[in-house]
């Protein structure tokens, strides 16, 4: 599955938000993803990926990725798509991950990878406390509320991809 860009993601939100309160709704997704990319959710299925009733744009640009990474997930499985990491690039996300792993616990929690992105700039007063908490349940594909080393590199394998 190909990635689209922010400005792409953007004027979808926009599209979608049909009531222009800033959110869109688990209707409003699921009409899109039915009639445009025919995929098929229960209610209850899009409302437990989502983990929410509705998505602000932030919100909805990391359930976006989610979908785009269990696309590739799958095609990863089916031998699709590789994403083949040489030592080289594995070494680079090692020493990136501790840079996240401040405390040198082996995990990424939400206020170290707030503190990170804050500290190089990349991080602004329109991204709220619950931002880092979203980042991470996107990639924390063991549910523990961190990311390990392997969930931070397919974090950035799928994003570089």
């Amino acid at each position: 599955m190909s990635s689209l860009s922010t400005n792409d993601l953007q004027r979808i939100f926009e599209r979608l938000d049909k009531n222009q309160d800033g959110y869109v709704s688990s209707i409003e997704l699921s009409q899109i993803l039915q009639v445009g990319i025919e995929i098929s959710f229960t209610h209850n299925d899009l409302e437990s990926l989502m983990r929410k009733t509705s998505l602000d744009f932030i919100d909805f640009v990391l359930f976006y990725e989610t979908l785009v990474n269990k696309v590739d997930n799958q095609n990863a499985t089916t031998g699709m798509d590789s994403n083949i990491i040489d030592e080289s690039e594995e070494k680079d996300l090692v020493k990136a991950f501790r840079v996240f792993d401040v405390n040198g616990d082996g995990v990424i929690t939400s206020e170290e990878l707030g503190n990170v992105l804050s500290r190089l700039g990349m991080w602004n007063e329109h991204c709220g406390e619950g931002d880092c908490d979203s980042m991470i349940r996107t990639y924390d594909a063991n549910l523990d509320g961190v990311l390990d080393f392997e969930e931070f590199k397919n974090m950035l394998v799928a994003n570089n991809s």
